[in-house]
């Protein structure tokens, strides 16, 4: 009977384990042990140069133009595609339901990059499955963890179940409400020649009405790492409360995706402005101030 109570009780285990939340941050010693588990799927973020020069065994390459709208003129940058075209995509990579995703940036140190991905995946629902690499392919070499140059083996194709997106995006008729809510917090991810206008973005100098300036530079410390107490004590300089709502945007929705990622590992709910400063300016959303 005892064995039978014992086979029971790990088993039990481990259907949790299967059902536990992904961490947002994995640190290179955790992914050097789950290199080979079967359901990880490893993406690498940065030039393709980069990747062909080194980059982890197993991983592969991702680029945001494989999960964004085709390139045009004529519309906005790096908008979302439709939720079909993006499994499709996604699942191209080996990428399902089950799949254990881990993204990080190459040597070109490209965080909000990796963290738009990151946004992407975690908009069709892929949260719980997925984490960053804190501190990148830099924290992988610095610390002996072995490199390739030979990519994988092409990928079995994932199966991800049509399920509704994330409530994530917002449009300029959103945040022009913002500023008159006491628990939403308008955020302009930009550097602050860009916020104050000492440079223009797409012809216009400034920010958004209401907006305050975090820029995504200062999240990460000098050895590229993300650290939960020093990002909210950036929050808490910045005005941001326990329970604010960040509403964020940069020029084209990538900078912007990085405060989110530290905005989501503090707790707090988040909003993506996609068309970011590029649709505030272009269509001529509103004014913009100094």
């Amino acid at each position: 009977m005892h064995r039978y109570t014992t086979l029971f009780a790990m088993l039990a285990t481990s259907a949790l384990s299967a059902q536990t939340t992904a961490p947002m941050l994995v640190d290179v010693d955790w992914l050097a042990t789950h290199l080979n588990d079967r359901n990880l799927v490893l993406l690498h973020v940065g030039p393709k140069d980069a990747y062909d020069t080194s980059h982890i065994p197993g991983a592969r390459h991702i680029t945001l133009d494989d999960i964004a709208r085709p390139r045009d003129p004529k519309e906005l940058t790096l908008e979302l595609p439709t939720p079909e075209s993006l499994r499709a995509k996604l699942e191209s990579f080996g990428i399902g339901d089950n799949s254990r995703i881990v993204v990080y940036f190459g040597a070109k140190q490209v965080l909000q990059s990796s963290t738009r991905v990151i946004f992407t995946l975690d908009y069709l629902g892929l949260a719980d499955h997925t984490s960053l690499l804190n501190g990148g392919f830099p924290a992988w070499t610095a610390a002996g963890k072995p490199v390739t140059t030979a990519a994988p083996a092409p990928a079995t194709p994932g199966k991800l179940a049509a399920k509704p997106t994330r409530d994530l995006v917002v449009d300029a008729a959103f945040v022009k409400s913002v500023p008159q809510s006491k628990d939403q917090k308008l955020i302009d991810a930009r550097l602050p020649n860009f916020y104050k206008g000492t440079d223009p973005t797409y012809e216009k100098s400034g920010h958004i009405p209401g907006a305050i300036n975090l820029p995504f530079a200062e999240l990460m410390d000098d050895h590229l790492m993300l650290d939960r107490p020093r990002i909210e004590q950036i929050f808490t300089a910045a005005g941001i409360k326990p329970g604010d709502t960040t509403v964020v945007y940069c020029h084209i929705g990538q900078q912007a995706t990085a405060v989110i990622f530290a905005s989501r590992l503090l707790g707090y709910p988040v909003k993506l402005y996609d068309g970011s400063f590029e649709d505030w300016a272009k269509n001529s959303r509103g004014p913009v101030e100094k």
